[in-house]
């Protein structure tokens, strides 16, 4: 969690409770424009792509080609990928 005291964990969960209560694919795209930037709502998609192309067993380079993700940022995913569940619980969930 962030260092900043003025964000509290109720504000985090509120978030979080938030993104649950969407019910469709337009209510998420509604809610994220008006949350995120386009170009940070672009680096998830790409944090994501990535993430499934990992798990397909894609190597770093074609990754890199398919998404232009930095190679930096993939490592984190990768590490994500590897040592969290996040990733495989959802992206398990799409086939």
């Amino acid at each position: 969690m962030s260092g900043d005291k003025k964000i509290t964990e109720d504000m985090i969960n509120e978030l979080y409770d938030l993104i649950l209560s969407l019910e469709s694919r337009e209510d998420c795209a509604k809610l994220f424009d008006d949350l995120c930037t386009f170009k940070e709502i672009e680096k998830m998609a790409q944090r994501v792509r990535a993430a499934k192309l990992l798990l397909e067993g894609a190597t770093y380079s074609k990754i890199i080609e398919q998404t232009d993700i930095s190679s930096a940022t993939l490592s984190r995913v990768s590490r994500c990928v590897q040592y969290s569940d996040g990733y495989k619980t959802f992206l398990k969930k799409d086939k």
